[in-house]
């Protein structure tokens, strides 16, 4: 980026007027990439044009000199810069974007060397867009910040505090955390950018915390973080002169509220999204899951960041942007609170019992546009005539739903009745109105004009029929020119800077230059592969033209105007009507997905219960219906039950492949979405509420922070075990596998025992350890369960099926074959194990290494490796298939085996 230091140049060399400006404004924005715009163009110098054109892979020109040195450009077409932003946005850029603030004409005079006056109208950051292209229609685009109020004393902790915003929906919330758990409620909330104190960048103590955020990470001064004036910014940006209105708010919370709104009118450049009040979540409201369990369970994204094969996907049935926005934050945040978790419930039992008049429902929701996003835009003066359309479609769509449901026999569940009341408040009067004025074909930009319906306003239409005579004029001109000069691809078009002109491909314009038309067409420009002229009388047209077509755009922009001081008058109710549409669409799209897919609806309590009957994968189960495999096959977990004083905790041992993972995964899965409000995969289910999930599974490292695989795995166990209550619901599988055997063996063993006697939490434990098994003879609450297989010819058969007990083998050998190793490997293996399982454990060095010739050759070349025996027979009948033989190849196998057969019995025999 240019030095902020960098000095203006000597008079010798002093850059242009326009480079000097340039030099200015990205003085004051060093952090970021300046789009400065000439013309058509945002355009792009030194560092930042290097920078954009390897993000954008776009082409780096020069642009004259400055200090003896080319100055390297790039630039993109004001029209596309929406596609350009939000690769450069994706990427982690921040983009100032600077407009031309005066009319060129008035630049002109001033003198020659004026240049237009430019001025940043705008920061663009991940947490602060709002252009519909750039924002994902299902996902909330979240801008936090995070605030310390440092501990006092010996004892005194740290207090933590979060706020974050959606400017493109107006959403604001506020919570207190704490240092253990910021991370997982970062995870939660899930926003593009979080806003830190610059201290926090120097504190060893939280640059773990960093390293882990989600989104992009922006440093603030303390400044934006001051605790003192808090209370006052939040006053004056509400324009209210206390905040007792409001609720009661802790010192440190209010510092973060401050901060995001500081940074807000910073990066807005005066403008103010039209938020809405701050909401307060209180502690213990919402079930917490830290980032790993939520990596780990797949929750909105799959491990490799896709959203496709995540429990979202496969649960998503909402018809609006909105109400898909809803479903993800629900998921992301499941309630604590059984009330209302019930309310929930209760409306997806009201839409599940409307059947037909349901699909109805949602078609009419599918027609309203997002409301909250357009309100937003046009908030910030960045909307345009299709979201003034897209308000009056929502309104209209809002007041239908009222009065559809309102109808409704037998009356409306709470949260329905709630929202069915805020639709009814939305403005008809302003629906009419908009509906009145625009018309059906709509640009996106208010500039353009042409989106005032005919007969709306009769002044507007008798400019239009002058200034559309005109194009009639300007058309007949156009003819007349081709035809005198002979050149058909002759055009007359305009734009903002030469007004109207003639352009000719540049083979044609040495022509118009010739002594043939000498002095009747003026050279007005020269462009790549076109030449630009006008004409006296072309000039004189465009005159007449102009007053006519600037007075028609005037009014026009008058018309949007008013209009728009019309949204802003009903912000609020059409704010109400948004969130209430959500709620209609998520409510019926939980109802469709129970009805599609035959779940059920669970029993929420504040006891330590956990009985699934009958309980499914949702993910896996559809998955394997869109592949027409065997269907999924359920099983029932028992935890606990309702007057328990802890829960229970199964140990779950069974070979790899047969369906632990699934089973402990599915259950974790079944407790989040029934504290969501959604029915469950199950035949039936009672949930006594879950306070916190954790959840370890799979094997990863994090080579960035120094740690192996294993010691990841120790860290997520040291936070379980460090965090569980009897409240919350473990699944841990296979701890201990990443070290050696009686290392992992202990740590397991160590695990499940504080577990049991301190956490008392519920909890599914899967493990191969089958010594562990032996546990259950002492520890009350410890049961064994096993998954039943079968073996089949040599082959193990997975049921699926989870049932007391425990397994007396893991079944490896027989996985490393269906997963395709040599025959011969797999055979070496079987004879290694039988050995081994002769052998004793518990000295192995001196038995194992001498019995078995192969370990010994790795260890000592001195003695020879023993020969790998085969068996030609089974070779041969593993290389038959027998669905894919003819009769005459059956045969022909069958010879073959009896050929094995002789000379096996020959060579037995020479033996």
């Amino acid at each position: 980026m240019l030095d902020p230091t960098h000095e203006i140049p000597a008079p010798s060399v002093r850059p242009t007027p326009m480079m000097e400006q340039y030099i200015e404004i990205k003085t004051a924005n060093p952090d970021c990439l300046l789009f400065y715009r000439m013309g058509d163009f945002y355009e792009l110098f030194f560092d930042d044009a290097e920078t954009a054109s390897r993000a954008l892979g776009i082409t780096l020109t020069k642009r004259g000199k400055h200090l003896g040195e080319d100055i390297p450009m790039c630039g993109v077409p004001v029209h596309a810069a929406n596609d350009y932003l939000q690769k450069l946005i994706g990427l982690g850029h921040r983009v100032a974007v600077c407009e031309q603030t005066e009319d060129p004409a008035e630049a002109k005079k001033r003198g020659g060397r004026s240049v237009v006056r430019r001025d940043v109208v705008r920061l663009v950051t991940p947490g602060t867009i709002t252009e519909e292209t750039l924002l994902d229609a299902g996902r909330n685009n979240y801008l936090a910040a995070v605030a310390r109020s440092r501990g006092t004393g010996a004892e005194g902790a740290d207090r933590f505090a979060l706020a974050w915003i959606d400017i493109s929906t107006g959403e604001f919330r506020l919570a207190e955390s704490e240092a253990g758990r910021l991370a997982a409620d970062l995870a939660r909330i899930d926003p593009r950018e979080v806003l830190l104190p610059d201290s926090f960048f120097a504190d060893e103590t939280m640059r773990d915390l960093i390293r882990v955020l989600p989104g992009a990470t922006t440093p603030l001064p303390s400044a934006f973080f001051d605790g003192a004036s808090a209370a006052s910014r939040l006053a004056a940006y509400f324009g209210i002169d206390t905040l007792d209105g409001l609720g009661a708010f802790s010192r440190v919370e209010l510092a973060a509220a401050a901060a995001v709104l500081a940074y807000v009118e910073k990066t807005q450049i005066g403008e103010r999204p039209p938020l809405a009040r701050p909401v307060r979540e209180s502690d213990g409201t919402v079930m917490l899951v830290d980032a790993a369990t939520r990596a780990n369970l797949e929750l909105t994204r799959t491990l490799s960041g896709e959203r496709r094969g995540s429990l979202l996907a496969a649960i998503d049935r909402t018809v609006t942007g909105a109400g898909s926005r809803l479903l993800a934050s629900r998921l992301a945040s499941p309630s604590t609170d059984p009330d209302e978790i019930g309310q929930r419930l209760d409306s997806v039992a009201f839409m599940l019992s409307l059947g037909f008049a349901r699909g109805q429902i949602r078609s009419l929701l599918a027609s309203g546009p997002d409301l909250s996003r357009s309100l937003s835009r046009l908030m910030l003066h960045r909307g345009g005539p299709r979201d003034l359309a897209a308000i009056g479609m929502g309104v209209s769509a809002a007041l239908g739903l009222a009065e559809r449901l309102s109808q409704a026999s037998g009356g409306l569940p709470a949260e329905l009745d709630a929202a069915v009341d805020d639709l009814a408040k939305a403005p008809a009067a302003l629906a009419g109105r908009l509906a009145a004025a625009l018309g059906d074909e709509l640009p996106l930009l208010r500039r353009d004009g042409g989106f005032v319906r005919a007969g709306y306003d009769a002044d507007l239409d008798a400019t239009r029929a002058l200034r559309d005579e005109s194009r009639q004029v300007i058309a007949g001109l156009q003819g007349n020119y081709a035809a005198e000069t002979e050149i058909r691809a002759l055009k007359i078009r305009h734009n903002n800077v030469l007004g109207y002109f003639i352009e000719v491909p540049q083979q044609y314009g040495e022509r118009l230059l010739g002594a043939d038309f000498a002095g009747r067409y003026i050279h007005r420009q020269t462009m790549a592969g076109a030449m630009r002229f006008i004409t006296t009388e072309l000039a004189e047209l465009e005159a007449r033209i102009a007053t006519a077509a600037d007075r028609s755009l005037a009014m026009e922009l008058s018309i949007f105007d008013a209009l728009l001081a019309a949204v802003s008058a009903e912000a609020e109710a059409i704010r109400l009507g948004a969130d209430a549409l959500a709620k209609l669409d998520h409510a019926a799209a939980l109802a469709e997905l129970a009805d599609a897919e035959g779940w059920c609806r669970p029993i929420i309590d504040r006891s330590l219960a956990f009985e699934i009957e009958g309980g499914r994968h949702p993910v896996v189960e559809q998955a394997l219906r869109n592949e027409h495999a065997d269907p999924f096959v359920a099983n029932d977990c028992r935890l606990g039950e309702a007057g328990a004083e802890a829960g229970r905790i199964w140990l779950i041992t069974g070979p790899n492949m047969a369906g632990k993972s699934t089973f402990l995964r599915q259950n974790a899965l079944i407790a989040v979405l029934a504290q969501m409000g959604s029915y469950v995969p199950a035949r039936a289910a009672h949930i006594g509420v879950v306070d916190r999930l954790f959840s370890r599974v799979g094997a990863a490292d994090d080579l960035a922070r120094g740690r192996s695989t294993f010691m990841v795995e120790m860290v997520e166990t040291a936070s379980i075990l460090n965090q569980a209550t009897e409240r919350s619901l473990v699944i841990l599988d296979e701890i201990g596998r990443g070290t050696a055997t009686f290392d992992g063996l202990s740590i397991a063993w160590a695990a499940i025992e504080h577990l049991h006697e301190v956490n008392r939490s519920r909890g599914l434990f899967a493990t191969h350890y089958h010594e562990l098994t032996a546990l259950s003879q002492r520890l009350a609450r410890l049961e064994n369960a096993t998954v039943r297989v079968k073996e089949w010819e040599g082959d193990v058969v997975f049921l699926h099926e989870i049932v007391p007990g425990a397994a007396d083998r893991s079944y490896g050998i027989q996985v490393a074959k269906l997963a395709g190793l040599p025959s011969s490997v797999v055979a070496r293996a079987r004879d290694v194990l039988s050995r081994l399982e002769e052998t004793d454990r518990q000295s192995p060095s001196a038995t194992l290494i001498d019995d078995l010739p192969l370990f010994a050759a790795a260890l000592s070349r001195a003695v020879p490796e023993r020969p790998v025996v085969t068996d030609p027979m089974a070779e041969e009948l593993d290389r038959i298939l027998p669905d894919d033989l003819t009769p005459r190849e059956a045969l022909e196998a069958l010879y073959r085996l009896k050929a094995l057969r002789t000379e096996a019995k020959a060579s037995s025999k020479r033996a």
